[in-house]
């Protein structure tokens, strides 16, 4: 359900210049078709290989330090607040850290039949770590260095938290459809002191995660089958992730502390989702685009 991202053992990967060290957050806190890393590395290295998916889709967020985005042999500037959206197919990419290091949460939606090219160390991937070759040093081994040009101004898919499409008063943010997402959703949160943002809800197809920024919150939860009534409290601060599996019949909400509260909410967009709000009654159809209120009992 939820995990401080300080309680997550983090995992060093490393091929030369290459790598740095990886929390599978995601994974922690429970979530199942989506994965969410953070990921810190060091001034002059790589978070991975150049590489494209397939399949998923991915959006990073600049916590800290700075990165050139290296894109399609281009590069450009990114720093705290930034997003950046691949889509499946779209660009070869990898980040280098600055002189500052890097900290950056990369999510992605998970495929069953995900395959990625890495295009510069001659390797094709198939399902998660199944590598299309015999015999050999590992892709992150075959990658040649990388030579990065200038860089330069910043291409569609780089989006500044500034810059995003706001939406609720300036409340939210909209990360991810600003830099071009289709299969997903990143918003950037902030409410006020006691602000509840988003009402309590549920939903059958899509899933959520969401990653605490700054100050306080508590987590609600409503019991399966719940029609309001009083919901599982839980405290959260800076570094805590929860994840919202779909099916759950367990509806959610925060509910800011005195001092407001910042958050990053990831979602799945999928056509087919319901969404049910206890307290209203309300149950939402998306792929039809019809919403009505249950008969009170």
């Amino acid at each position: 359900m939820s995990v401080h991202w300080d309680e997550v053992e983090p995992r060093e990967l490393r091929a030369g210049d290459i790598g740095g060290l990886w929390q599978a957050l995601g994974d922690a806190a429970g979530a199942v078709g989506v994965g969410v890393n953070r990921v810190r590395v060091a001034p002059g290295d790589r978070t991975t290989p150049v590489h494209t998916h397939g399949a998923s889709e991915e959006i990073f967020y600049v916590l800290g330090g700075s990165a050139l985005l290296w894109q399609d042999e281009e590069t450009c500037r990114v720093g705290p607040g930034d997003c950046i959206v691949h889509l499946p197919y779209a660009n070869d990419h990898t980040l280098i850290a600055g002189d500052d290091g890097l900290e950056v949460l990369i999510y992605g939606t998970r495929g069953r039949a995900e395959f990625g090219a890495l295009e510069r160390a001659g390797v094709l991937r198939f399902g998660g770590d199944a590598v299309a070759i015999l015999e050999g040093p590992s892709p992150w081994e075959r990658e040649p260095p990388l030579d990065p040009p200038e860089p330069g101004d910043r291409p569609a898919n780089v989006v500044a938290l500034a810059d995003a499409e706001a939406a609720y008063g300036g409340i939210v943010r909209r990360l991810g459809k600003s830099a071009g997402a289709r299969r997903t959703g990143l918003n950037h949160v902030t409410l006020p002191p006691g602000g509840t943002g988003a009402s309590a809800h549920c939903h059958s197809a899509e899933e959520e995660v969401f990653v605490a920024l700054d100050g306080d919150a508590t987590l609600l939860l409503y019991p399966r089958g719940s029609r309001g009534g009083d919901p599982e409290e839980h405290p959260i601060r800076p570094g805590h992730v929860v994840a919202r599996p779909p099916g759950t019949g367990v509806a959610h909400a925060f509910r800011a502390g005195p001092g407001g509260f910042t958050y990053l909410a990831y979602g799945t967009r999928e056509p087919d989702d319901t969404t049910y709000y206890p307290e209203s009654q309300k149950v939402a159809l998306r792929g039809l685009g019809v919403s009505f209120t249950l008969p009170s009992s």
